[in-house]
């Protein structure tokens, strides 16, 4: 299984997420609207993402007939459901600047909390999950 448009889109996301983090740095109420853009612009890259893993990933890997991928592919599906719906709370709570520039600091401890997990995810994925799927794919 070739898996260049997952990784390409973890690139994407990470990239958004150092966007983001660096708009917070110059300030979350002096930013609150390029802040709000970049939330909405990242959650498109995740969503993306996150129905491409449901619609081709997973089941793929489920129907495989190769034990290990299967079960690990259901521990990470029923994983990510969890940090999706966690994401996906996080942005449609902080997608307008009014809520932002209102409250910066619970908006920054939120997004610490939700961006570490999304992070720590993909890291899993990149460095665990995808190898098992590369090393474990027919020739």
């Amino acid at each position: 299984m070739n898996l260049d448009k997952f990784k390409h889109q973890h690139l994407d996301i990470l990239g958004a997420i150092t966007g983001l983090r660096a708009l917070v740095q110059q300030g979350i109420a002096e930013q609150a609207s390029a802040i709000a853009q970049q939330i909405v612009a990242m959650s498109g890259f995740i969503k993306l993402h996150l129905a491409v893993e449901d619609r081709v990933l997973y089941p793929a890997l489920e129907q495989s007939g190769n034990a290990q991928l299967a079960r690990m592919s259901r521990q990470y599906r029923g994983e990510m459901d969890h940090i999706a719906n966690a994401y996906l709370a996080f942005a449609t709570k902080w997608n307008t600047p009014r809520l932002l520039a209102a409250e910066p600091e619970v908006f920054r401890s939120e997004a610490n909390a939700v961006l570490r997990t999304l992070y720590e995810r993909m890291r899993r994925e990149d460095h665990e999950f995808y190898p098992a799927i590369e090393a474990g794919a027919p020739a």
